[in-house]
């Protein structure tokens, strides 16, 4: 099976590349990719209730639609331990699907063979 890591970086602070990042993991999950979109840097933000839920660039679904539709194809979402921390973010309020993890797990996920995008 084919493996795509795709790395989001940015939240409100590129809502562009935030959206696009959640548009193409939801192409590749639904295509039978097997599919982890890894948020780091500001990209953590993305993980907390409510924070997606005001971002909605034109043309796209709202990032909250799209990260719940992602999951509920079967996607999964990783979110960088240190990054997370760094924000002082609760881990108590992540969006459903969503695991904190090290960087090592998205190293050992390419590892596999799997192809990453970044946004």
């Amino acid at each position: 099976m084919a493996k795509l890591l795709i790395s989001i970086t940015n939240a409100k602070n590129d809502t562009d590349r935030a959206t696009v990042g959640c548009v193409v993991a939801n192409a590749s999950v639904a295509s039978g990719v097997e599919t982890v979109i890894f948020l780091s840097t500001e990209g953590v933000r993305l993980a907390q209730e409510g924070y997606a839920d005001d971002i909605h660039e034109e043309g796209f679904a709202p990032a909250k639609k799209l990260l719940t539709d992602f999951v509920e194809a079967g996607g999964t979402i990783w979110v960088c331990s240190p990054c997370f921390k760094k924000r002082n973010l609760d881990e108590h309020k992540l969006i459903s699907g969503a695991t904190i993890v090290g960087g090592a797990k998205a190293v050992e996920f390419l590892s596999t063979g799997a192809s990453s995008m970044s946004y």
